[in-house]
């Protein structure tokens, strides 16, 4: 029985440049603390800010790092479950009036908070820490593409070490500007449909913050993560984070706004966890 651990930190990580950007921005504010989901019947309450690391109880098998695909552990467990959206969203703000004809098309709300039917969207949902036998860093690539003056994913998360691309599907000049807490990462100009461009995500519990100073709207996110075991939520709200090795675990709701919320899991072969996850109007006054 072999049991490797994964590194918090590689070292492409630490070769991000801070290049000028077109227009200075306030970079975005931590997060509020931490704060707990209700425990289901499956998942303890941890106390803000602790991590439990996982206690894998089962065999690891390598199983390979095919390209474009993160690898895991031979587990068989499971945390699945909802996220959602208690009492009044806040009013979706207009974004600004859009002159750019290769933007036609793009959205007339801001994203920043999506609920449908109580179910919150664009929620990543992870399990903290490292995990004895998660593999290494994958080496394809995560991928933000840029249509209709949009980012698109919006959301979605990366493991420490594997490397970002931004692709220029439209037909106008962008700019890809990278903000990791309060530094700035690259500033990178994409001319229409120009080449793809290649950076790597930041250290593990890094956020990469993303905007356009061509066209102020577009913004997304990248969030790094030591070990694969990650989803981010869509208009259902459900994620699933399969092939957890059997253990225990800290598992970690953010939200670009509404900040985030964490529940301690005991996962076991075979028998999914059941987790949920509840933001609520209070979480609204999380500075953006």
């Amino acid at each position: 029985m072999t049991l490797r651990t994964l590194g918090l930190s590689m070292l492409g990580a630490a070769g991000l440049l801070a290049l000028p950007a077109c227009k200075k921005e306030e970079a975005p504010a931590t997060p509020p603390p931490t704060t707990q989901a209700p425990p289901p019947s499956a998942a303890r309450a941890t106390e803000p800010g602790a991590e439990h690391a996982a206690t894998p109880i089962q065999a690891d098998k390598d199983p390979g790092n095919e390209q474009g695909k993160v690898a895991v552990p031979a587990g068989n467990g499971a945390v699945k479950g909802t996220v959602t959206f208690t009492g009044t969203p806040p009013a979706a703000a207009d974004l600004p009036p859009n002159t750019d004809s290769a933007c036609e098309g793009r959205g007339s709300k801001d994203e920043a908070v999506l609920v449908k039917d109580g179910k919150l969207q664009n929620v990543l949902v992870r399990v903290k820490g490292t995990v004895a036998g998660a593999p290494a860093a994958p080496s394809a690539p995560v991928v933000v593409d840029q249509t209709k003056c949009t980012y698109v994913p919006r959301v979605q998360g990366a493991v420490a070490g594997q490397s970002v691309v931004f692709k220029n599907s439209d037909g106008t000049l962008h700019n890809v500007r990278g903000v990791v807490g309060t530094k700035a990462a690259f500033n990178v100009a994409q001319p229409p449909s120009g080449a793809p461009v290649q950076k790597p995500v930041p250290p593990a519990d890094d956020v990469l913050k993303l905007k356009c100073d061509v066209h102020p709207w577009m913004t997304a996110f990248v969030v790094s993560n030591p070990n694969p075991y990650f989803a981010t939520t869509g208009a259902d709200g459900a994620f699933a984070l399969q092939g957890l090795p059997a253990g225990t675990y800290t598992v970690e709701a953010w939200h670009e706004t509404l900040g985030t919320k964490t529940t301690e899991v005991t996962v076991k072969d075979g028998a999914p966890a059941e987790v949920s996850f509840a933001f609520s109007s209070e979480d609204t006054s999380a500075k953006k």
